[in-house]
């Protein structure tokens, strides 16, 4: 009853009450009462009664105005508030372009169109390329300005009712009556809107744009199929490089299935643990002593065919398996390490995805705890494209781990980025010369030269140096001479099982004995 009087209507009913007794009151005052009563005595009771029920309904009419008055204008605020309420729920907040949820409700609209209508839908995937990078530049406001510019370039040419983010910098475009070669243009004309420069502030940023198309009915029977091709042909558009478009075919779609086949076999053989470590050693040219042996991956599937890691490293790193895979691996392997000779170290590559991960330091820490095995006889590799994602992330890493004890060497020297300022930057305890550069001596001039100069930075900087991929005596003694401290290659010996990997250790020191 209390929330009834604090209402609209309680508050217009007291107020009627109110003047009902404020007339009563002013009545009694003025002596209404008296002249009341003469004026019933010279009527019949009747008479009275049905003004009493004119005045009453007289009054009742007026209340229900009120009412009818309030409710209506309730029901306008609700009304407007619901219409703002679906409009949130199915736009994006920052583009104010449609979202997935309104993609959702076209699906249905759609799938209840006439079919001449349906024949002429095409739906446009389009991803931005290198959009990190701008985030990374400018940070998170830069990157929210440049995906509205991105949003209104798109509504430009299509209509903005038609173009939905899905999210991050993912698009989808739906086209009506395009002709093939018109869908073709169009893909065109996304790249090129998309790839022109875009200020942001006194900044200039440049991203580029993956896009793919289907069609709907020839690539599926709804628009849920046709956005899932256009999907994939995004994908496909991707992986050849920025700036590309695709019209989907079922070739793509095979392509993505064996994908999908090849992942859940990599899933299960990461939680059965069939990717063993194999173990290829590393030579101390001065002495020809073993000095430890780098662990590699290594994978006889099911069937008994060798997987090349080039071909599931990959995988496990764009589908967040290398995390497990890295500490399955890592853990057997300081485990064999425990049986060789204590001055025989174990080297270890991390992946460049893992660099990004702030816990990697205390995740190896924690293997070598469980392992038993000194900090000290591990060496981590890092490629120099591992650096350039997050360098100060990179920078703590490396620092925890050589405050631990582990030592760090920087594999594939020469081929990725600014080699000399990652020397400059980061504290390395030994370089690895890429076998590309090893491969072509007697053949290459100057790639002689790159090699003998970068051999010559390792003494000026106190840094030993690797060289891999020696495969030949004469390689052999081209880097002896020229001072290469440390050698890898088939011509000392190949990857092999921990148990073999113990013999030659026995074997090698047999040989050098004699």
């Amino acid at each position: 009853m209390h929330d009834f009087f604090r209402s609209r209507a309680g508050k217009q009913l007291l107020v009627l009450l109110g003047v009902g007794v404020s007339l009563w009151t002013l009545g009694f005052e003025l002596r209404f009462h008296e002249n009341l009563l003469h004026f019933i005595m010279a009527f019949r009771s009747a008479d009275a009664i049905f003004l009493a029920v004119r005045v009453a309904g007289a009054m009742s009419i007026v209340y229900s105005a009120l009412r009818i008055y309030d409710l209506r204008k309730e029901m306008d605020i609700r009304s407007t508030a619901e219409a703002r309420a679906d409009w949130i729920a199915t736009h994006d907040q920052l583009t104010k372009l449609p979202n997935r949820y309104a993609f959702e409700r076209t699906k249905i609209s759609v799938g209840q169109a006439g079919e001449q209508d349906i024949a002429t839908i095409t739906l446009f995937s389009v991803d931005l390329d290198d959009f990190k990078k701008v985030n990374d530049l400018v940070g998170h406001k830069g990157g929210d300005a440049l995906l509205v510019e991105v949003s209104r370039r798109l509504g430009a040419f299509a209509d903005p009712s038609c173009v939905y983010r899905f999210g991050g910098d993912e698009f989808i475009i739906i086209a009506r009556g395009l002709t093939l070669a018109k869908e073709d243009a169009f893909s065109r004309m996304i790249v090129q809107a998309i790839t022109r420069p875009i200020m942001i502030g006194n900044f200039v940023a440049e991203v580029g744009a993956s896009v793919g198309y289907a069609r709907l009915p020839d690539h599926g029977q709804t628009l849920d199929d046709v956005a899932h091709c256009s999907d994939v042909a995004m994908y496909e558009a991707k992986s050849t490089g920025p700036n590309h478009s695709f019209a989907f075919n079922p070739a793509m779609q095979h392509k993505v299935t064996e994908s999908a086949r090849f992942e859940a076999k990599l899933r299960s053989a990461i939680e059965a643990g069939t990717i063993r470590p194999h173990y290829q050693p590393l030579i101390d040219l001065r002495t020809g002593h073993i000095c430890g042996f780098e662990a590699l991956a290594r994978w006889v599937d099911e069937d008994g065919v060798s997987v090349p890691p080039l071909n599931f490293i990959g995988v496990a790193e764009e589908t967040g398996l290398i995390t497990d895979l890295f500490k399955q691996l890592l853990a057997q392997a300081c485990r064999d390490a425990r049986s060789w000779p204590e001055e025989l170290i174990l080297s270890f590559n991390v992946s460049p995805v893992q660099m990004e991960d702030r816990l990697l330091a205390s995740r190896i820490l924690k293997i070598l705890e469980d392992a038993d095995l000194p900090p000290q006889r591990l060496e981590i590799e890092i490629t120099e494209n591992a650096l350039i994602g997050d360098p100060d992330m990179a920078a703590l890493i490396i620092e925890d781990l050589h405050q631990a004890g582990v030592q760090i060497a920087l594999d594939d020297f020469g081929t990725g980025y600014s080699s000399l300022a990652q020397l400059a930057r980061y504290k390395f305890d030994k370089i690895k010369i890429d076998k590309s550069f090893v491969a072509t001596y007697g053949s290459d001039e100057r790639q002689e030269k790159i090699v003998r100069a970068m051999l010559g930075l390792g003494r000026s900087l106190n840094i030993k140096t690797t060289a891999e991929g020696i495969e030949e005596h004469s390689q052999l003694s081209y880097l002896l001479s020229h001072g290469c401290d440390i050698g890898q290659g088939y011509l000392f010996g190949k990857a092999m099982p921990a148990e073999e990997a113990l013999g030659f250790i026995y074997d090698r020191d047999a040989i050098l004995s004699a």
